[in-house]
């Protein structure tokens, strides 16, 4: 047995050589960590950036006036900052801007009772408040439309599910605990396939499903004469637990940002407390009086949209590339303080920081807060395709080639506690060295499986190394995302301004490291560079 043992010894020395060796290779400026650490917590001003990005300019939907005041705050702020660049550059035609500047929603009889909720975006007013009988039209597919044919002319109608609003039994915020993050950072050994195994069918619609579902909808309901369109902003009635309740609205859009599609009747989103009381009060046939009144404006001038870009120019390698940043855009149902003010405000601290300790850097440092996330990572994925390539067909620009990492910062408020790897193996050692440092403020681990949903994604489609870091969840999931409580006094100071340190030091190390960070293959080409639709 320690014969047999001893013979793979030789190759087991040589592994544990190498990674200390890749280790002990991996530079780390402690002196400016300390520096950037001392910066960060002691003169911060993370939480004055989300005051001016919610309290002042939000919610910040893209096309809306208040997107655009925000983003022109942001470049003014760059300025301030020293950049030796700061603009807003145009990506391109997005639709129609929308926003709205009032609402008002009562139950007036059986008894008086103001209704929490607010309008979903691009739906229009109601010029003037409306009141009507309501009719409860529970509408999920096409189908569904003949048994309502004639029967919603003049009525507000009711059009969701009762949500079933469960007890909750469990705290609604989270920090992910030891175990759970050595969970994640065990890599997924995918199982070996069988010759006959089939895949699962998808029965989830996509996005263009959705969208093209929704039109018609909004076309039905348009047809058939109803004046005003009541949804539950519960998320699914049938995953009660996955959404705090307690007056909170989940909701975003009943309508279209494209000017050749319908935007339906006005479209109101209500708490699922209020909304079930007048489901119960329908099906009970209780004599019942509603009022609601919307002002809505479509801002048909702002068809194209931008994202906000910042620079430090760096010195002996200016021409190469480390970005930073997250979407500036959110929903409005509340002012987007963690989805996704806080990402962007700690980003513009990492940049701040970096700027007021006047720090040599080789590389050029770039922040970018995107816009047209919340409708599929729009303004990310038209950047890359601008300035480095298109991930359809894997040709490239060449300023792929120069370029060396982006780091993006979307999920709440939490405190950074690691990096997700895409799995990219090659960085592990690299992250370890520049994590450790920051091991005493909770942000120790690596995980080598993809993460997904945010703008990051938009690098990895064409082969360039984009990272999310991992955070602590808190209420995100449950309380704040796409919410009307996504509100500052619901983002944590403290975590923004670990956050705020770790990414500054992430994007000094990766713009004075020798080499760009060390990428994988490029991903096979969707199409041929023939076969693209123009």
């Amino acid at each position: 047995m320690i014969k047999a043992a001893m013979k793979y010894f030789p190759f087991a020395l040589a592994f544990l050589l190498n990674v200390s060796l890749l280790q002990a290779e991996e530079r780390m400026d402690l002196q400016t960590v300390h520096r950037i650490r001392t910066e960060a917590f002691e003169h911060s001003q993370v939480m004055e950036h989300l005051f001016h990005l919610t309290d002042v300019h939000g919610p910040r939907l893209t096309g809306s006036p208040s997107l655009r005041k925000a983003a022109e705050w942001t470049v003014d702020q760059l300025k301030e900052f020293g950049a030796s660049r700061a603009e807003l550059e145009s990506w391109g035609p997005f639709g129609r801007g929308w926003s709205f500047s009032r609402f008002r929603a009562e139950l007036i009889e059986p008894e008086y009772a103001p209704l929490i909720g607010f309008p979903l975006a691009w739906t229009p007013g109601t010029d003037g408040p409306v009141g009507a009988e309501l009719i409860h039209a529970l509408i999920e597919t096409e189908k569904d439309f003949e048994k309502y044919t004639g029967k919603l002319r003049d009525k507000i109608v009711l059009t969701s599910k009762p949500h079933n609003v469960a007890l909750e039994t469990e705290a609604p915020a989270h920090r992910w605990t030891d175990s759970e993050l050595e969970t994640l950072s065990t890599a997924i050994v995918p199982s070996p396939k069988d010759f006959f195994e089939f895949p699962e069918p998808d029965n989830e619609p996509g996005r263009e499903e959705r969208n093209r579902f929704r039109t018609r909808f909004n076309e039905f309901l348009l047809e058939e004469g109803a004046l005003l369109r009541i949804v539950s902003g519960g998320g699914s009635p049938d995953s009660p637990s996955h959404r705090s309740q307690n007056g909170t609205v989940f909701a975003t859009s009943a309508g279209s940002r494209k000017k050749d599609e319908s935007s339906g009747p006005p479209t109101i989103a209500l708490t699922p407390e209020h909304y079930n009381r007048l489901a119960r009060l329908l099906a009970k046939s209780i004599p019942l009086k509603v009022e609601v009144e919307v002002e809505a404006t479509f801002h048909d001038e702002t068809l194209d949209s931008f994202n906000v870009i910042g620079e430090i120019e760096g010195h002996s390698k200016r021409g190469e590339v480390v970005m930073l940043g997250g979407h500036l855009d959110s929903w409005h149902g509340g002012t987007g303080a963690t989805d996704n003010a806080a990402g962007c405000s700690v980003a513009l601290e990492a940049f701040r920081i970096l700027k007021a300790l006047k720090v040599r850097m080789d590389r050029t440092v770039r922040l970018a807060l995107w816009t047209g996330e919340e409708q599929g990572l729009l303004g990310s994925k038209a950047y890359v395709k601008e300035h480095f390539g298109d991930p359809d067909t894997m040709q490239t620009k060449p300023e792929h080639a120069t370029f060396s990492t982006y780091f993006n910062l979307d999920n709440g408020s939490g405190k950074i506690r690691g990096v997700y790897l895409q799995q990219n193996d090659m960085l592990r050692p690299v992250f370890r060295a520049w994590l450790e440092p920051f091991s005493d403020l909770g942000a120790t681990t690596l995980a080598i499986r993809n993460t997904t949903g945010t703008d990051h994604l938009s690098f990895n489609a064409l082969g360039l190394p984009g990272f999310q870091f991992i955070q602590d969840r808190l209420e995100y999931s449950t309380r704040t995302h796409h919410s009307n409580m996504d509100l500052y006094d619901r983002v944590q100071a403290k975590d923004l301004m670990q956050a705020s340190a770790i990414m500054a030091s992430f994007v000094y190390h990766a713009a004075t490291r020798p080499e760009k960070l060390p990428r994988k293959p490029l991903p096979i080409p969707k199409t041929k560079p023939e076969e693209k639709e123009e």
